[in-house]
């Protein structure tokens, strides 16, 4: 498993598997519960079983995004919930907003660990 996380940073060229790198640390600074696996092809990130963030380069664009697992959601009967995503354009030439990153991701460990 890992060989083939791995293996997906190392397939993508210079500049992004850099960027790709350096945010996969700042994720796993986070918090030490971060799990860092691979799901639907890309790097996903778990906090405590919850969905939490992913990495997906698309087309020359790189995009950090966040998710609202659907089990943290507040269920109206009749309504299916789906986990909420946003995200974030990461231009791998600029310098990575780090603050804006952690508190965005301290935001939503604190979501789950209300949750509990």
């Amino acid at each position: 498993m890992i060989k083939t996380l791995e293996s997906y940073y190392l397939s993508k060229p210079e500049p992004y598997q850099s960027c790709l790198l350096a945010l996969r640390d700042i994720i796993l600074s986070a918090n030490l519960l971060i799990c860092h696996e691979r799901k639907f092809q890309i790097p996903f990130f778990t906090y405590k079983d919850k969905k939490l963030a992913y990495l997906w380069l698309d087309r020359k664009k790189l995009k950090l995004g966040f998710c609202l697992d659907k089990s943290l959601l507040e269920v109206t009967p009749g309504v299916k919930p789906k986990d909420q995503y946003e995200s974030m354009v990461i231009d791998p030439n600029e310098d990575i907003l780090i603050e804006i990153i952690l508190e965005k991701l301290n935001a939503y460990l604190q979501l789950i660990d209300n949750s509990e």
